[in-house]
This record gives C-alpha cells, sequence and structure tokens, in this order.
C-alpha cells in the first residue's frame, strides 16, 4: 500500500505525480534534483494507495549525522529527519477520504519512517492547496505567515487587482523604455548568477541562497519544460531578471535579482506583471507570488501585495516526531554541547523553550 521512489526512476516519479490533480512543479523530479545537488537531502516520492484514496508526498531525507553539531556524536547512515524540499508541498490526497482513510495511511507512513531511522518530519504545505487543513490528524498544524497568489483569469483581472501605486510604477517603466523578454538558453544563466549573489549580497542572506553551478545547470535541463527566465532590459542592459516555474496551470515566483541602480525605474513590478498576464495567454490559471522573507509582513510582502490587493494565502507548516525518544536523545546531546561550550544552564533552557525552530536539536 505505501511505497517508496527513488530520484534515479524519474519516469516512475513523475508518471505517479500527474496522477494527481492538485500536482505542482515541486513535486517533479525535475525540481528537486537541483535541491539534491545544492546538499538538501536524498530525493524520495512516497505513494500511498488503497481503496479509494491515493496520497503523495515529496521529501528530502537528511541524515543527521552530516549536521555539524552530531558528526562525532552519532553514527553516520542511523538517525534522519526529513524536510519538504525549497518551497512547498506536502502530502496530497487524492480520493473520497474519511478519518478511518487517514489514520490507516499514517499509520503506515509512521511504520515505514520508523523502520527506516526517521526521527521527525518538517512539512511545507502548499497555500494554493490548502493541503495541511486537511491534515491536522497527522500533523502538529501551524500558520506561519500569508503568502500571496495572483488570479490569472483574465488581463482585465490582473490589471484590476493590481494596487493604485503599482499601476503607475508598471506605467513608469514603461515609460521610461524598459522592455521584458523570456527564454532559458545558459547564456541567461550566466547572466542570472551574479546579478543574483549581488542581490543575496544586498539583502545579508544566509549562505544556503547562494546556488552552485551545479544547482542552476540542473534548474536549466531537469526543468526544461517547467521553467523560464524572465528579464527586464534598459538600453539593451538586463536589470532585472526571475526565474520562473510552472506546472499544471500554476505559475511560481521561484528566484529573482535586481540591479539597485536601476530601482527607480520598476522594473521588476512591470517584469511580474508581465510575466502575470503570459500566464494568462498561456492556459495558467494561478501565479503564486510566495511571502515576505522568514514569512513576516514585510516590505517584500507589501510589493508582492501590491500585485493582488486580496490575494492572501495562509502558510501553513506541520511538524511530526516519529520516535519520540529518540527526538529527546538529540536534544540532549545539543544541550550537552552547548553546556561544554559554556552556555548557562538558565540560558540553553530559555534558548530551547522560546524557538519555534523545528526539529529544535537542529537549532
Amino acid at each position: 500500500m505505501l511505497s517508496v521512489i527513488k530520484l534515479e526512476h524519474t519516469q516512475e516519479w513523475d508518471s505517479l505525480v500527474k496522477r494527481f490533480r492538485e500536482y505542482d512543479v515541486y513535486y517533479l523530479s525535475g525540481y528537486v534534483k537541483a535541491f539534491c545537488h545544492n546538499g538538501d537531502g536524498d530525493a524520495k516520492l512516497i505513494y500511498y494507495e488503497k481503496d479509494n484514496i491515493r496520497a503523495i508526498n515529496v521529501v528530502m531525507v537528511r541524515d543527521i549525522y552530516q549536521d555539524k553539531h552530531f558528526t562525532s556524536k552519532i553514527s553516520k547512515d542511523t538517525y534522519y529527519d526529513i524536510t519538504t524540499p525549497y518551497g512547498y508541498g506536502g502530502f496530497l490526497i487524492q480520493g473520497n477520504t474519511t478519518d478511518e482513510d487517514l489514520k490507516q495511511l499514517e499509520q503506515e507512513y509512521c511504520d515505514y519512517c520508523r523502520e527506516q531511522g526517521i526521527v521527525c518530519e518538517f512539512a511545507r504545505f502548499h497555500p494554493i492547496h490548502r493541503n495541511g487543513e486537511k491534515l491536522k490528524s497527522m500533523y502538529e498544524i501551524k500558520k506561519l505567515g500569508n503568502t500571496v497568489t495572483i488570479n490569472l483569469l483574465s488581463e482585465q483581472q490582473i490589471w484590476a487587482d493590481l494596487s493604485s501605486k503599482n499601476r503607475n510604477m508598471i506605467r513608469k517603466a514603461k515609460k521610461a523604455g524598459v522592455e521584458i523578454f523570456w527564454g532559458r538558453s545558459p547564456q541567461l544563466i550566466e547572466e542570472f548568477i551574479p546579478l543574483y549573489n549581488r542581490t543575496m549580497d544586498k539583502n545579508h542572506a544566509s549562505e544556503y541562497y547562494y546556488f552552485d553551478q551545479d544547482f542552476y545547470h540542473s534548474m536549466l535541463y531537469d526543468l526544461k519544460y517547467h521553467a523560464d527566465i524572465f528579464y527586464a532590459s534598459y538600453e539593451n542592459k538586463i536589470i532585472a531578471m526571475s526565474i520562473l516555474l510552472f506546472a499544471n496551470q500554476q505559475m511560481n515566483y521561484h528566484l529573482s535579482a535586481s540591479d539597485t541602480n536601476y530601482r527607480h525605474l520598476a522594473p521588476t513590478n512591470l517584469l511580474l506583471y508581465e510575466a502575470a498576464c503570459w500566464g494568462h495567454t498561456n492556459g495558467y490559471k494561478t501565479f503564486h507570488l510566495g511571502g515576505g522573507v522568514g514569512c513576516k509582513e514585510d516590505s517584500l510582502y507589501q510589493f508582492k501585495k501590491s500585485f493582488h490587493k486580496d490575494g492572501e494565502t495562509d502558510y501553513l507548516v506541520g511538524k511530526k516526531i516519529f520516535d519520540e525518544k529518540r527526538y529527546q536523545e538529540l536534544i540532549k546531546l545539543r544541550k550537552i554541547e552547548l553546556l561544554e561550550k559554556g552556555m548557562a544552564v538558565e540560558e540553553i533552557k530559555d534558548q530551547f523553550e522560546q524557538s519555534d525552530y523545528f526539529p529544535i536539536y537542529r537549532v
């Protein structure tokens, strides 16, 4: 009833995913390959089928031994935790699902995870499909914030949903001579990488967000039919770029970069507007922009919200512990490490009690 597909079985993986009405690009093998190259873990597709229901979940399996806090404390290939690949996902369930069906799915899933030495899972649910709301019996669900989705019903609707300030910025960009193009050549990737890295520098991003050449190579070739690079050009110079993903009538804003020297021309405003219109023309129904940094309603979030005043969607995450005993043992090992480094007992206690980070032993 429950089977696990490895990433090398690409055809079987994608065939199963595409049997689900609500699948998005985040579930496809080509998407997760890039994050395997990035060192995020070993990708697996969990597939479940019984009677009237089918379910899938894409996870990155991480050997806890590889975490710098545990390399000298536990053995390799012993304990793992799993997480949703960068972006959104979580279980998609299709069919006439009863409470009993969910219990059986949960039981088989938990049994499998314990057998594999998987201690816990952190899931980032899909804001558009709201699959987290259906899984409250399986996970400890929490809302982290909001994301923004543009409705691609028509170009008239796209324009009407913009804030008045955003409409003015788009007019300004057009009047200044900013033009929007798109493609997916290696040359565009080579243009994107330094511009993106400079954007990350400006935003003081963590090391994780500086992707290597293998990552971008995978984005270009493994997502051949599911990714495009949109870019804004001014006086024959590229001043803003975005990698957009799409599958199954859904578009997603993935990675973005811009030259701060041209911010006054509002190139990203025009880029996203033109991309939304392109999406409508090509049969897409939604364009998900994501949320703010750290799920906050910051300036980035307000910028995205200016594309759809009423387009807020809940962003839910789920926590699940499969092996409580091992989970507590890992916390204990982490606390001992902090004590050995000279941190006070009360300070350690406060750090673990006040943090929402999961799994807490990785904090």
